[in-house]
């Protein structure tokens, strides 16, 4: 571009010189020869003068001087000799710059190779590209070789080209960026009091999602002289209120207190103000699930008293906000101290650590200690899952070693005697459940209601019939429709014999029937001499004595552990079903923090209606204060169970320890586990692997102080050295 000021020369082959003003906005296109005549021209100023500066009658005299030596013939052919020369002089100067321009371009191409590999900013541009032959350059030479090392560096890829979308739509309550659709929200408004961590369910809100929070810091000084004057103006309006005898607003009351307790603590250095603006933009591939999505997060941070609004009209400011570049383009901010300002912490940490409960283990992404209390979750359940020797039995007994300090009563169903030592360690009851011992569970006694339960006249009995249906199922196996029948009028007619009917209101009172109770009301039914000779193997024959008598077990001790390794295979599906209903009736006699440990509960899980009082139990453990603990090493037969999944919902506390290849993708599909977290659970050590509870789960190790190894280990080198050395772990 050339200024209306300026004249540029240009000259033909013949050397005919001719004179162009040029406009303003006007361009001319020269060639190279042009181009070295007109730095030859200001090479040579000091001795034939600015081409730029002669007029236009000097002009005119080199004109004619030049048209008399064209005359001339020898001037002719001095002046084409001349042109010749100058023509080689003008060639060998271009191949000069040609080749110094390569070799310019040629070393900042290696500049940038290397910057690039390093991973340093490419800065084309550079001083260290500045080479000693360049210094002799011209002021226009080296102007020209800028412009072409700009147009040079826009061909290379920035970072920026990169990341940037490749398209973006902006309409007023939304963007689409490339394929996704995204919606910004501004949090405009706070209630009174807000809880701690009151930021964790968006967090973890399953939408993707980015969150900017932009905290200013005020002056304690300026903050202190507004509080002044705002306690002043309050003070006055309550006053005049007061004078005119007008009814108190209590509104103005609450932000006096608020602006004196807040003036007072800024005083003390307790507290700090700062203002807080929080913006939140939602993606989604779909533009409706986008919209349902945004009505959830209103939802969500309504229930909290927290008001958002939808960034309309400001939809690429709020867009930008929430980018990771540091820049609120909305501000719309909130007032704040120090306290209130602390609970909108976005981290929600991995750790799982409290004040209350027992320790678990080592947090093996800090080292932190997992100290919890599983009674404070939505219930106290508890699923164990691992393969054989991955050290489940080993938690689990630390962790009721560990509930016994804290007063929780603890009750196990030991089906391989791995619980002797643990209860005569602490003092506990170890009963043995076998077809000698002289210990008896009757399954047909009632349980006594809990002083504020709401039971009606025969809800006891009702229950306890149902259970009984299910249990004699278990016991006897497969029945008919007819035999269904005959066995519930059986087993109300075996209470009614006792005065045990549906309008009495407490039947624990009175001494409940026996299974042999019930065989003689079974045996004077018509059509009922198959189930008769069913239940004679539990009366007279060979299973006879250990559910035939009155029970004579007493829940009293803080340790309760009921072993059933001594019972044949056959029996233990129904001994535990027994078990757990006189566990369960004791336990809604008394409301007490108990946890119930089941072992090996995948055998329950093998018959449908064993697996479906678990699953009750389960269900309904939480309102008489009781968590129930299930331990199984097969995961699938627990899982293909209908009731399997069911029971590990309603467990709000899960350890998966090491898993067997076989097993992973069951659990994989059940705990949605990630890639990683399989990979983790298939590799893990013994006391190794991950403990879920509620929202958050950690990856853990299992530990245990000297004296709590050798107390629940079970390495049987390590009990047989044990006992060699005649160890006693009684406590006093």
């Amino acid at each position: 571009m050339v200024d209306s000021n300026q004249a540029q020369i240009s000259t033909d082959q013949s050397s005919t010189a001719t004179t162009q003003v040029l406009s303003e906005n006007e361009t001319v296109a020269l060639s190279d020869e042009e181009l070295v005549k007109i730095h030859s021209s200001q090479d040579n100023s000091s001795s034939e003068g600015n081409i730029f500066n002669e007029s236009k009658v000097e002009i005119k005299k080199r004109e004619d001087k030049d048209e008399e030596q064209l005359k001339d013939p020898e001037k002719e052919a001095e002046m084409r000799k001349n042109a010749d020369s100058e023509k080689k002089v003008k060639t060998g100067v271009l191949a000069s710059i040609a080749e110094k321009w390569q070799q310019h371009v040629q070393k900042n191409k290696e500049i940038y190779e290397k910057k690039k590999e390093s991973g340093k900013n490419i800065e084309f541009m550079s001083t260290a590209a500045q080479t000693n032959d360049d210094k002799h350059l011209t002021a226009q030479e080296r102007q020209e070789l800028v412009e072409a090392e700009k147009l040079f560096q826009e061909g290379l890829a920035s970072i920026r080209d990169l990341i940037a979308p490749s398209s973006m739509e902006i309409n007023y309550d939304h963007m689409r960026v490339e394929e996704m659709y995204a919606q910004s929200f501004i949090v405009y408004s706070y209630p009174r009091f807000i809880d701690a961590n009151w930021l964790s369910p968006v967090i973890n809100f399953d939408v993707a999602m980015d969150i900017s929070q932009f905290i200013y810091p005020i002056d304690s000084s300026k903050i202190m002289k507004i509080l002044k004057t705002k306690v002043a103006q309050m003070q006055s309006s309550i006053r005049i209120s007061q004078e005119k005898g007008n009814v108190r607003d209590p509104a103005i009351e609450t932000s006096l207190e608020d602006a004196e307790t807040l003036r007072t603590q800024i005083q003390r250095g307790q507290e700090k103000f700062f203002q807080f603006a929080l913006y939140i933009t939602l993606y989604s591939d779909d533009f409706k699930k986008l919209k349902k999505v945004a009505q959830q997060l209103e939802s969500l941070l309504g229930g909290k008293l927290v008001m958002v609004k939808r960034a309309d009209l400001r939809t690429e400011p709020a867009f930008i906000s929430t980018l990771p570049l540091c820049m609120d383009e909305v501000e719309v901010t909130r007032n704040m101290n120090t306290s209130p300002l602390s609970s909108t912490f976005p981290f929600s940490s991995s750790e799982l650590t409290s004040n209350e409960g027992i320790l678990y283990g080592l947090n093996r992404h800090n080292d932190s200690l997992i100290i919890f209390d599983r009674f404070t979750l939505e219930n106290a359940n508890s699923v164990v899952f691992a393969k054989s020797g991955a050290g489940k039995s080993y938690a689990v007994k630390l962790e009721v070693l560990r509930s016994l300090m804290v007063g929780t009563d603890v009750i196990i169903v030991d089906p391989e005697n791995e619980y002797e030592a643990l209860a005569t360690a602490v003092g506990g009851s170890y009963l043995k459940v076998s077809l000698n011992s002289d210990r008896c569970i009757n399954p047909f006694e009632l349980p006594k209601p809990l002083s504020d339960d709401e039971v009606k006249p025969g809800d006891l009995l009702r229950t306890n019939v149902i259970t009984l249906n299910g249990l004699l199922k278990v016991m006897l196996g497969q029945m008919s429709p007819v035999e269904e029948g005959l066995l519930d009028k059986a087993l109300i007619d075996t209470y009614a014999m006792k005065g045990i009917t549906m309008d009495l209101e407490d039947p624990s009172a009175i001494t409940p029937p026996t299974m042999e109770d019930f065989q003689n009301i079974l045996s004077g039914m018509d059509g009922a001499a198959e189930l008769v000779q069913r239940v004679q193997k539990y009366t007279t024959g060979s299973f006879a004595g250990i559910f035939n008598k009155q029970s004579n077990i007493d829940l009293d001790k803080g340790l309760m552990v009921f072993c059933i390794r001594d019972l044949e295979d056959s029996l233990r599906p129904a001994a535990m079903y027994i078990i757990l209903n006189y566990i369960w009736n004791r336990v809604r006699s008394e409301l007490k923090r108990r946890v119930l440990v089941i072992d090996e509960a995948w055998s329950m899980m093998q018959h449908e209606d064993s697996a479906k009082f678990l699953f009750g139990l389960v269900k309904r453990a939480r309102k008489y204060y009781l968590g129930i603990t299930t331990i199984t090493q097969d995961v699938e037969d627990f899982v293909k169970s209908p009731f399997g999944k069911p029971i590990i919902t309603n467990s709000s506390m899960q350890l998966l320890l090491k898993q067997a290849p076989s097993a992973i993708e069951i659990l994989a599909k059940v705990f949605n586990l990630t890639d990683g977290e399989k990979y983790f659970l298939l590799n893990s050590g013994v006391g190794q692997g991950l403990f879920f509870a509620g929202l958050k789960h950690v990856a853990i190790q299992i530990i245990a102080s000297y004296g709590e190894d050798k107390l629940v280990t079970t390495n049987p080198q390590q009990i047989l050295k044990q006992q060699s050395e005649g160890e006693n772990f009684e406590t006093p």
